[in-house]
């Protein structure tokens, strides 16, 4: 079964962990120093939050799938939806590693299917000698090209 996904960033971690530790009533799943998850069965659902994106409120939204068939059924529907998909395959991102897909909306609202398959140490896959992220964990989505190579737009490793 399916689980639906919502990302938000936030400007004060403490404040929203407590926050939302009281709405859901439940502790978080992951805590760590930047970002925060708890996977819900009331709703289901997987409530993420960081202090890694961009401005604060909502990042992006999603399905996470259970399993890589169901992840295969979700990118078939992405499709059929129009937009280009965007793969992933293989990320490391919020101290997971995952096979994703990403699609905006006519919105532009940015939609990410994902399968988790393990645990990872750092929230993002790498970082350079600067302590930017080598690469992102929501790639910007292009409308001119489905290759993956060339969606995923990583923070610059110039530093300063």
């Amino acid at each position: 079964m399916n689980r639906f996904h919502v990302h938000l960033n936030v400007g004060d971690l403490g404040a929203s962990v407590r926050f939302y530790s009281q709405l859901f009533s439940a502790e978080p799943t992951v805590l760590k120093h930047d970002y925060a998850k708890w996977m819900l069965d009331d709703p289901r659902v997987n409530f993420a939050i960081s202090t890694t994106g961009r401005t604060t409120g909502i990042d992006h939204l999603g399905i996470q799938a259970e399993t890589s068939d169901e992840l295969a059924s979700l990118g078939q529907r992405l499709e059929q939806a129009g937009g280009v998909v965007t793969l992933e395959p293989g990320a490391v991102c919020c101290y997971a590693k995952s096979d994703k897909a990403w699609i905006e909306d006519p919105q532009g609202t940015r939609w990410e299917t994902f399968h988790t398959v393990g645990d990872a140490t750092t929230y993002y896959a790498s970082m350079d000698d600067c302590g930017n992220a080598k690469s992102a964990c929501a790639p910007a989505i292009t409308t001119t090209s489905a290759d993956p190579k060339s969606s995923c737009c990583a923070p610059s490793s110039k530093c300063c």
